[in-house]
């Protein structure tokens, strides 16, 4: 499968369904989506086939007498939901998704490789400046990748 990568600014509809980007759909091998909560109020959504690879392993490595783990399967596992897209290549993001992101009108999807983000445009702008200088520093880490 090809890389999901680009920035795509779209609107969400009165019905909360939100206009996938033809590029992005076709890279897709099937027709639909693992969308759950993210870090950050943002959503985050899987092809089928890396959520598959991603819960089993969170899931191996925890356990339900485990604190830590436990908040990751409550907020990240258990409100995942699988969505299809319609015929006009919409995907409806359910209200519980949309409250969590603040999603309302203006949205951006972020490709990140091999999973997607979705954002309220305004939330991501303000992401985005408030961690500017916090970014310098994370790039600044990682600069031996480019050795």
């Amino acid at each position: 499968m090809d890389l999901l990568i680009g920035e795509y600014r779209n609107t969400l509809d009165e019905k909360g369904r939100i206009l996938f980007p033809a590029k992005l759909r076709g890279i897709l091998q099937k027709n639909e989506l693992i969308v759950t909560k993210g870090l950050d109020h943002c959503l985050m959504l899987f092809t089928s086939e890396e959520w598959a690879s991603l819960s089993e392993k969170i899931m191996k490595k925890s356990s339900p007498f485990n604190d830590q783990t436990n908040k990751v399967i409550r907020r990240f596992i258990a409100p995942a939901q699988q969505l299809e897209f319609d015929r006009s290549g919409r995907l409806s993001i359910p209200q519980c998704l949309r409250e969590y992101a603040s999603l309302s009108g203006e949205s951006v999807i972020l490709g990140l490789n091999r999973y997607m983000e979705l954002w309220d445009s305004k939330c991501y702008d303000e992401y985005l400046s408030s961690t500017e200088a916090d970014f310098k520093d994370a790039a600044g880490s990682m600069s031996d990748i480019f050795l």
